[in-house]
């Protein structure tokens, strides 16, 4: 599948409805964030940043223009800039999508679209619509949020009718490419060792989500489940003394399931997911033995969240990853306790400040930047500011 094509054939199809019509009919809305963040850590220098020495190497800027021509379409495009310690520093293309919705139990969209896997996973490129500063990093890695946000293909949606006493039904499913760009934070291990995948990779994926609202007023629970094809990408692998080498890595294929509820009244907001993710890579080198990698990821959060003041907003999550193929120690998981608060000055203008307790080095360091090894536990604490229009 042809990724570019897809999201210039969006862009096309909304400039040839936009000349046929004048920017009234168009109902164009423009509107973004931006915001800046500071990290600071007692230990280990965490996400590619200088945080033990405190960094504000955290800095995002999003844009998003919809249009609705009609009734049933709307055109949607959104732009961002990323820079996170050594990731990003560039603009991207979050989505390029064309949305029909024939009616209650049929829509779909298609272009560059986004991802509706898991309970947070659609909403989170968008920093003004939550309280944390970082989402559970057990199953959406900031590190990886622009790859995992979105995909090349299309999604169809809609609710079911059931029932008045049983509630409702949404669907979700999706098919297409996901593409993960080789300086991602998924790549970070293998980036240090000497691996290098200089393309990137390119796998096809298919998914399905049911979300059941429940009679219960504000208690939703759902699953979604996220088929990953098996794939090969061309590969590098730099040896110390001996040069660089061509080759390929495989990625088995994969079914990731998630597991999720929401539970929402007044001022009160508890949630919770569970997800397994298992995967084998293979690379193989010419004339080299192969080298096999195989993960096991069970992660899964609990949080709860607390409206103090119409202004302020307060909240805790625990936050733990585990990867049942690398031996016992530190290694082997990652476990965070947070606090976070935000305060809205006003509809424009936000702050949050966040507390994390992390124990064991599973996830978000790297070695090249923790020189005298990681400690096996460390403190964040992250404050952060944004814009809103």
């Amino acid at each position: 599948m042809k990724r570019l094509p897809i999201a210039t054939i969006v862009l096309l199809f909304a400039a040839r409805i936009a000349s046929a019509q004048s920017l009234d009919d168009l109902n164009i809305q423009i509107h973004g964030y931006a915001t800046q963040g500071f990290l600071y850590t007692t230990q280990n220098n965490i996400f590619t940043t200088n945080s033990s020495d405190g960094s504000p190497a955290w800095t995002e800027a999003v844009v998003n223009l919809t249009s609705q021509p009609s009734e049933k379409l709307r055109i949607a495009v959104q732009a961002r800039y990323f820079l996170l310690g050594n990731y990003g520093n560039a603009i991207t293309l979050d989505y390029a999508m064309a949305d029909y919705k024939v009616n209650d139990r049929f829509g779909i969209r298609f272009g560059k679209v986004k991802t509706p896997s898991g309970l947070f996973n659609e909403t989170s490129d968008i920093d003004p619509a939550y309280l944390w500063s970082l989402l559970p990093q057990s199953i959406y890695p900031i590190t990886s949020r622009n790859s995992f946000l979105s995909h090349y293909g299309g999604v169809a949606y809609g609710t079911l009718t059931l029932p008045p006493k049983i509630g409702k039904l949404e669907y979700r499913a999706w098919g297409g490419e996901r593409s993960i760009s080789s300086d991602d934070g998924y790549f970070l291990a293998e980036r240090e060792q000497g691996a290098v995948l200089p393309n990137g990779t390119a796998t096809a994926i298919a998914g399905a989500a049911l979300h059941w609202k429940t009679p219960l007023p504000g208690f939703m629970i759902g699953a979604s489940i996220n088929h990953d094809a098996l794939g090969t990408d061309a590969a590098t692998e730099t040896i110390p003394g001996y040069g660089t080498f061509n080759g390929t890595v495989t990625t088995s294929a994969a079914y990731e399931p998630q597991f999720f509820a929401v539970y929402e009244k007044t001022r009160l907001t508890l949630a919770g997911e569970y997800t397994r993710s298992p995967t084998t890579a293979v690379l193989q080198i010419p004339y080299l033995p192969s080298q096999v990698v195989t993960v096991d990821y069970r992660s899964w959060y609990g949080m709860a969240s607390y409206k103090v003041t119409p202004k302020l907003t307060a909240g805790v999550y625990d936050s733990q990853i585990f990867n049942r193929q690398t031996a016992l120690g530190p290694a082997r998981f990652s476990k965070d306790w947070v606090l976070s608060t935000r305060y809205d000055f006003n509809q424009f203008l936000y702050a949050k400040a966040e507390q994390h307790f992390i124990d064991g080095t599973a996830q978000d360091f790297d070695t090249d930047l923790n020189p005298g090894g990681l400690k096996p536990s460390t403190k964040l604490t992250i404050l952060k500011v944004g814009v809103s229009f």
